[in-house]
This record gives structure tokens, C-alpha cells and sequence, in this order.
């Protein structure tokens, strides 16, 4: 009897436990939102950029298409992914500036000493983010489709797009919020800023792997980030081939983003417990 009742105690606690961070969480996302609300100065570049890089993309590199062997006669549709990534990538790591903010100006502070689960400081403004990110991405998508941008799945090109910003934002909220944990000021945005474009641009964010030549095209090959592109791009090219968008031009993509979503996730934590210590 008495070990029942432990482990009883033991389950309602750990429910508690997650009942509390998940309220707590939810209070952070509604924060980020009012804050949104009240400056949308701050939304404003978020949504700017992904339409701004697909349009000045697109428009520059249309000639790319006609490259033997492109993948698609129709150069907004390689370039919306790419935007949609910028985006995304930036309304995490956006998520850094917003922490060094409330860093020095005593604000998170008084968030550390509520009684509450660490993890929620996390979890909370991840959320927040992924629904940003999912109104940038369904407003890019409308001004993609007036741009000429055709899906070539149907509904499963514009699922894998959102999968990938999503995953996207998630890797830049934990790398952004882990870099302001650690530097708790404005050196570390630089970083945060750089990581980003080089991990975009030294992958497939621009053209195929098989058009590039020498170191750039083994740095892609390796880079994580062509997977979550190819992932972002399977129902928007290859329209004469009706196994691209399968299962072998998806998984990649999805092991990228669970894998580096997990280690920036657990270096953002490691990164806040260090500020406790």
C-alpha cells in the first residue's frame, strides 16, 4: 500500500509539474503577443524579409531556370522556401534580442525568481514564435501564389514549407536564446545574426547542389540546412516527377530539424542554468 500511494504521489506531482509549466508557458506566449500587438515595429521585419528575399531572389536569378536539369521552370517557387527560411530563422533568433532586452533591463530577473519551471522560459517564447512564424508563412504564401508560385503536391507542398519554418524557428529561438543566456548583452546578436547567414547561404539556399563546384558544393553537401531546404522545396519543383515528393526526399529534412531543434533547445537550457548557478 505504501508503495502505491508513492508512486500516486509521485505521478500527481510530475502532472502538477508539467501543469504548471505549460500555464506558465502560455502567459509567456500571451506576453509576446500583446508585445507584438503593441509594437508591430518590431512583426514588421519578420514578415519584410521573407517577402522581400523571394521577391528580389526571384526576380534577379529568374534566368537560373533555364540551366539544364533546374528543377523548375517557375523561379519564385525555388526562391519562396528560401525566404519562408530567413524568416523563420530570424523570428527565432529575434527571440535572443527581445531576452537581452529584458535582460538588462531587469525584467527577466523578476521572471527567474517566479515560482515556476525553468523550462517554461523556454518553451513559452518558442510557442509564441511558432505562431508567428505560421502567419508569415501563410501571408508569404498568398503573396508567392499572386507572384506566380504553384504548388506541384497540392496541400503537402504547403505542409512541408510550414514544417520547415517551423523547424527553422525553433533551431534559431534555442541557438538565439542559448547566445543571450550566455553573453546577456548585444555581442551577442552579432553572432547570432552571422551563424545565420552562413549556415543559409553555405547550403542550397540559392541553387542546386549539382551547379555548385569545389569547397562550396562539400560544405552544402554536409550542411544540414540543404536537407530542411529540400524538405521546404519537395512540392514546389519537379512537376514532371512524381516521386519527389516521397519519402526519400523528406526525411532528411525531418531528422535535420529534430536533431538540431533538440541541441539548441538543450544548449538554451544549459545556458540559462548557468545564469542560476
Amino acid at each position: 500500500m505504501s508503495t502505491s500511494a508513492n508512486t500516486v504521489s509521485t505521478t500527481s506531482s510530475t502532472h502538477d509539474m508539467h501543469s504548471t509549466t505549460m500555464r506558465s508557458s502560455w502567459q509567456l506566449v500571451k506576453r509576446s503577443l500583446i508585445n507584438t500587438r503593441r509594437l508591430p515595429s518590431a512583426f514588421f521585419p519578420t514578415l519584410a524579409m521573407p517577402i522581400f528575399n523571394m521577391i528580389s531572389f526571384s526576380g534577379t536569378f529568374f534566368a537560373l531556370t533555364r540551366l539544364p536539369g533546374f528543377p523548375t521552370d517557375r523561379s519564385v517557387n525555388w526562391f519562396m522556401p528560401l525566404g519562408l527560411a530567413m524568416g523563420a530563422a530570424f523570428s527565432g533568433v529575434g527571440l535572443g534580442f527581445s531576452l537581452i532586452r529584458d535582460l538588462e533591463n531587469g525584467f527577466y530577473d523578476r521572471l527567474r525568481m517566479s515560482p515556476t519551471s525553468r523550462t517554461s522560459l523556454i518553451v513559452g517564447p518558442i510557442l509564441a514564435t511558432w505562431i508567428r512564424v505560421t502567419i508569415v508563412t501563410l501571408i508569404v504564401f498568398g503573396v508567392g501564389t499572386l507572384l506566380g508560385a504553384r504548388p506541384t503536391a497540392g496541400v503537402l507542398s504547403y505542409l512541408c514549407s510550414w514544417i520547415a519554418a517551423i523547424g527553422i524557428s525553433t533551431i534559431g529561438a534555442g541557438w538565439g536564446l542559448g547566445l543571450a543566456f550566455r553573453f546577456q548583452d548585444m555581442r551577442g546578436a552579432a553572432i547570432m545574426q552571422m551563424s545565420i547567414f552562413l549556415t543559409m547561404f553555405l547550403s542550397t539556399a540559392q541553387v542546386p547542389l549539382y551547379v555548385m563546384t569545389g569547397w562550396l558544393h562539400a560544405v552544402a553537401r554536409i550542411n544540414p540546412i540543404t536537407n530542411i531546404f529540400r524538405l521546404s522545396r519537395s512540392g514546389w519543383v519537379n512537376a514532371t516527377d512524381p516521386g519527389y515528393m516521397s519519402w526519400s526526399n523528406s526525411y532528411g529534412g525531418l531528422i535535420a530539424i529534430a536533431a538540431l531543434s533538440a541541441l539548441t533547445v538543450i544548449f538554451a537550457l544549459r545556458s540559462l542554468q548557468k545564469i542560476d548557478n
